[in-house]
């Protein structure tokens, strides 16, 4: 005949497992964001190597001096640096805690990012307008392939950006969006280097050939 003890919780010798303290992934996140960061990093510099390679390729077609608009690119530059600043000043409201002057930042952030990108589109379409297509040399083959890459990113990052925002709405600046916002923040200052990089060795170094 079997004997069934019952142990209730509330026993001295009741071994007890639980965790200590409630464990938030942030490091690992940020870890691994900082990993795919460095991977587009090495695409972008594969995309930089290319057009290096490709930027005198003109096949008898217009150059960079002949279509770069330098005045229209640097009102393009100034766009997507004044939307760093202001994600800037986005993070440093969200480390105060304040939800209303956060979410105000990042509509600025994401305004200027939109300007970017039409002003990008604008230029496409003057350019096609031109009949400086991919199609016409490996130069502007490189470079279309260089520019509408980062200005994918770009577009992804405002959607992105959008997306947070009504997270934020619905559920405040809890750690979970503090997380989030911190590593879109890593992501849209890279897209700002990597623009400065494009700035300075495609459309001046291009002008002045």
């Amino acid at each position: 005949m079997s004997t069934h003890t019952t142990i209730t919780p509330g026993d001295a010798d009741t071994p007890m497992f639980y965790l200590a303290e409630e464990h938030h992934p942030e490091n690992g996140t940020l870890l691994g964001f900082w990993i795919y960061l460095m991977s587009d990093c090495l695409i972008f510099a594969v995309l930089f190597a290319m057009y290096g390679v490709l930027g005198r390729s003109y096949a008898a077609g217009p150059s960079g001096a002949d279509l770069f608009d330098l005045t229209t690119v640097a009102i393009n530059t100034a766009m997507l640096l004044f939307s760093s600043i202001t994600y800037g000043f986005a993070m440093l409201e969200m480390e105060k805690g304040r939800q209303g002057p956060t979410l105000v930042w990042l509509v600025i952030t994401g305004l200027f990012g939109l300007a970017f990108v039409g002003l990008e589109l604008t230029e496409f379409a003057h350019l096609f307008h031109e009949g400086a297509t991919p199609q016409r040399s490996a130069f502007l083959s490189s470079f279309f392939t260089l520019v509408a890459t980062h200005g994918l990113h770009v577009s992804f990052g405002i959607v992105w950006l959008i997306t947070l925002m009504v997270q934020v709405v619905q559920k405040g600046l809890i750690p979970e969006n503090k997380r989030r916002l911190m590593c879109l923040s890593m992501f849209w200052h890279f897209l700002d280097v990597v623009w400065i990089g494009v700035f300075t060795f495609v459309y001046l170094m291009g002008s002045l050939r």
